[in-house]
């Protein structure tokens, strides 16, 4: 048996509670792993709220939070290639096995070795914030000296975002809370506070001829007001609103195999892709955790460290 964090039925903080349970069996495809470090993002309040309903897994309640995490091989389920029983790895729980646990399930396809110098806690935040970075620049095709926009900069995809933009010479102009303006300008970036300016105004007088590209993390009204700052509303690329077409936009799309895992490795142990960990927090603390980032306080990235 082993603790785990996460939720007996759909709602809201109210719904979370730890559990204890035995070790998953790695069904087809799967790894089992001992969990050393979890990360913590937006989808994972938004999973345990119900409202994503293409991603249920349908497991039974009570469910484990968390979708991405860095731990050892423990045993292989059937037709697994390329992992083998103690190796370090890190990875997707898309099957539903969660990750704020002492063990989980990951699917092997998307999930890959730990490069040797690569930390599990650096790898743990990889899956989400660093593939996403990588799909999104990708996905723009932005040449070395063009702008792009960051809308909400200040989270862990956001400054992934931003970080592999600068390495990638993009010349990076990123909005966000006061409380985000440090980490942002520590990796270069223009950051205009939303707080305390108006964010529109201030980006067209820094960039007036329009962005080559914008990378929308915060959807709703917000995406649709700096939307029409962008020279090709093509070159919106939303990460978390699927609307984003209407204004004329595309939705990030995703590779979550295990090719761009290790790209995303070799990028981090390069520094090009180095998250901004701002907070690590014991197993016992994932409610805190959880709540920073559900509640938009916490700037850069939120792991929790299990083993």
């Amino acid at each position: 048996m082993g603790q785990a964090w996460g939720f007996g039925r759909y709602g809201g903080p109210e719904v979370q509670e730890f559990f204890e349970r035995p070790d998953p069996v790695p069904g087809r495809g799967e790894v089992l792993i001992r969990v050393d470090v979890a990360g913590v993002n937006p989808l994972d309040h938004i999973l345990r709220s119900g409202l994503v309903d293409a991603l249920d897994s349908g497991r039974p309640f009570p469910r484990v939070l968390g979708m991405e995490a860095a731990g050892t091989v423990l045993a292989l389920g059937e037709d697994v290639d390329g992992l083998e029983v103690g190796d370090a790895v890190f990875g997707f729980a898309l099957t539903g096995g969660g990750t704020y646990a002492e063990t989980t399930v990951l699917s092997a396809p998307n999930t890959a070795r730990i490069p040797e110098g690569l930390s599990a806690t650096v790898a743990a935040t990889l899956p989400v914030a660093g593939t996403t970075a990588v799909d999104v620049l990708d996905q723009l095709g932005l040449p070395a000296g063009a702008t792009v926009l960051v809308n909400g900069v200040g989270g862990g995809v956001g400054l992934a975002v931003a970080r592999l933009a600068v390495g990638r010479e993009l010349r990076v102009i990123g909005t966000g809370s006061t409380t985000k303006r440090e980490h942002a300008e520590d990796i270069g970036v223009r950051f205009i506070d939303y707080t305390a300016e108006d964010a529109v105004a201030a980006a067209r007088e820094l960039v007036p001829d329009g962005f080559d590209g914008i990378v929308d993390l915060v959807g709703g009204t917000s995406l649709r007001t700096v939307a029409p700052l962008a020279r090709d509303p093509r070159q919106v690329i939303a990460v978390g609103d699927m609307s984003v077409p209407d204004l004329g936009g595309r939705f990030v799309e995703r590779r979550l195999d295990r090719e761009n895992l290790e790209r995303s490795a070799r990028l981090a142990l390069d520094g090009l892709l180095a998250p901004v960990i701002t907070a690590v927090h014991p197993l016992s603390d994932a409610p805190a955790a959880l709540a920073g980032v559900e509640n938009g306080h916490t700037a850069g990235k939120v792991v929790i460290k299990v083993a």
